[in-house]
């Protein structure tokens, strides 16, 4: 593996997907510091929106089936977080709802929830 490289970068979707998806949230919530300066909910967004692909990436080397199903349903929560909070700074008027870039992060978000979801699915047919 190379230096900066995550495992299973290129082999898995999901993985590759959410950090991607938390590299455009880092970028979110740097320009509402500095344009909007509201630190308290940017940093929310932070939190949700980058704590999904650090679950997907801690189910990389879960201990048990069990175990790899929990760090992902929790990365599923912080999807479905991630989703309040980018629509509560569009009500709010902190973003564009209608911008492209507003759109296709929530269309990537929509992607990981339904990639989450099915994952959660399978693994839990599995543990039963």
């Amino acid at each position: 593996m190379e230096d900066g490289e995550l495992k299973g970068e290129g082999q898995n979707i999901v993985l590759d997907r959410s950090f991607a998806f938390a590299v455009r949230i880092v970028k979110l919530h740097r320009h509402l510091n500095e344009h909007h300066r509201i630190f308290s909910l940017s940093d929310q967004v932070l939190r949700a929106g980058t704590s999904i692909g650090a679950n997907i990436v801690e189910a990389q080397d879960a201990q048990s089936e069990k175990d790899f199903l929990h760090k992902m349903s929790i990365a599923l929560k912080e999807a479905r977080e991630t989703r309040y909070w980018l629509s509560l700074l569009a009500e709010a008027e902190y973003l564009d709802k209608t911008s492209k870039a507003f759109i296709t992060l929530n269309e990537e978000l929509e992607i990981l929830l339904k990639l989450l979801v099915s994952i959660t699915k399978t693994s839990k047919t599995k543990c039963q």
